[in-house]
């Protein structure tokens, strides 16, 4: 089973960034997320949240892992 949350490392592997700039990116997120109501988790991004706002895919991502 794959986590439910990202953290900020996970974040920069995958978006080939600085874990900093990874913080960030999960701090805007997680802003929007508390607009919408819903509750957050300080230096975490729902997993399923995070590849929808960035377009990515989650497949290409296990097949990274598997490689």
């Amino acid at each position: 089973m794959s986590k439910l949350y990202l953290s900020a490392s996970d974040v920069s592997e995958i978006m080939d960034c600085s874990e900093n700039y990874a913080y960030r990116v999960i701090a805007g997120m997680n802003e929007e997320l508390k607009l919408k109501g819903y509750v957050t988790r300080r230096g975490r991004i729902p997993r399923k949240y995070f590849f929808e706002r960035t377009g990515l895919s989650q497949e290409e991502e296990q097949q990274d892992e598997q490689t």
